[in-house]
This record gives structure tokens, sequence and C-alpha cells, in this order.
């Protein structure tokens, strides 16, 4: 038997005649799309555009029609959609040099955004660190990052610069070997010059040092 599908809410809210260029609003919109409405109005709140104020309320004008309408939860909303088209021109003028006047264009739009409860197939990352929301981790590792020549040239240095003082500790150990031998050497024949003399014998009188 064929699994019934569950219809898919999608609720919209619409704003007129905002007095806002179309293209300045296009890219705040844009960046939001896909968001959690929660996420979307806290990335809204820091974004320092004017756009950001109209988007974020025609944002939260779909999330309440939502939940008064449709009996939906918020915490389940997502932004589907925001589609801006421009809306009338006012034309006014402003005085130039030698007695002539400029256009002066004020541009208005029409916000119209969709809200659902849907889950997206490929979820969008989140750009805001939300409470109870474990922070999402890099794309790429920092041993897989690309890295600039400068970074690859003092990473060599220090490289090379490790190898070096690894090195030298064994060479010092190499060189001080000799003398310690040297003194164990001498420290024993001070040692039978010592036993000599305490036998009342002189250094050349002993029959040991003829063999030897």
């Amino acid at each position: 038997m064929a699994r019934e599908r569950v219809p898919v809410m999608r609720v919209v809210a619409t704003a007129k005649d905002v007095r806002i260029t179309s293209r300045k609003a296009r890219v705040v919109a844009n960046s939001v799309v896909g968001l959690p409405v929660a996420e979307a109005l806290a990335l809204l709140s820091f974004t320092p555009r004017h756009a950001a104020r109209e988007v974020a309320k025609i944002i939260r004008s779909a999330a309440a029609n939502a939940e008064n309408n449709y009996n939906l939860s918020a915490s389940s909303l997502r932004v589907a959609h925001i589609e801006i088209e421009q809306a009338g021109i006012m034309k006014r003028y402003i005085p130039k040099p030698r007695g002539m006047a400029g256009s002066l264009f004020k541009r208005s739009s029409h916000l119209r955004c969709y809200v659902t409860d849907e889950e997206p197939e490929k979820p969008r990352r989140s750009l805001v660190a939300m409470p109870g929301r474990p922070a999402a981790s890099p794309t790429r590792s920092a041993s897989t990052r690309r890295r600039r020549p400068a970074q690859l040239r003092r990473a060599a240095e220090a490289a090379r610069a490790a190898e070096t003082e690894a090195a030298s500790p064994a060479e010092e150990a190499e060189a001080v070997m000799p003398d310690e031998e040297m003194g164990a050497g001498a420290a024993t024949d001070g040692d039978d010059v010592e036993t000599d003399l305490a036998a009342g014998l002189e250094p050349g009188d002993n029959p040991d040092d003829e063999e030897r």
C-alpha cells in the first residue's frame, strides 16, 4: 500500500511599497533563505544594512501567520523563499550648477516571504551559534588547507632548525667521550704511583713497570 504524502504547508506574508531598493534588499534576503526562522532573525539583527530591518519584519509576519492561522510550531518553521520585486518610483529633482536640475529616483519594492515546516533534503549549514546546538566544524582541516609560499618557507625553516637542535646533543656527547677516557687513564696511572710510594719503592723500581 502506498504511503500517503504529508501535505507541506507554505505560509506567505506580503509587504508592499517598502522604501528600499530591490537590488539592496535581495542581497540581504539571499543570506537567510534556507535558515530556520530563529536563526534568520538572529543573523539579520547583526547585519549592518538598512534592508535587514525590512526583511526581518516580513519574516516575523510570515511566522506569525503560520502560528495564528495554521497552528504551526515556530521552532519548526524555515525560510523557504523570499521574493523581491520592484515597485513604483517617486521622481524628485535636486538643483544643479548653471540653473539646471538633476533627477532623483526614490525606489520602492514589494516583499513576499514564504515559510514552511518542511525539512530540506540538504540542510544549509548554520551561520549563527544558537544555544543548545553544537558549533559547525570547519569545512577543511588545517593540514589540508592551501598555504602561501611564505608559510611553506617558514615551516621548512622551523623543521630544519628542529633537526639541527636534535642533532647537536649527540655531537656534543661524541666530542666529550675521548676526554673522559683520557681522564680515566690518567687517574689509573696516578693510582699506581701512589701504590709504589706507599710500598717504599721508587717509581722506576717496580718490576711491573719493567714488564710494561
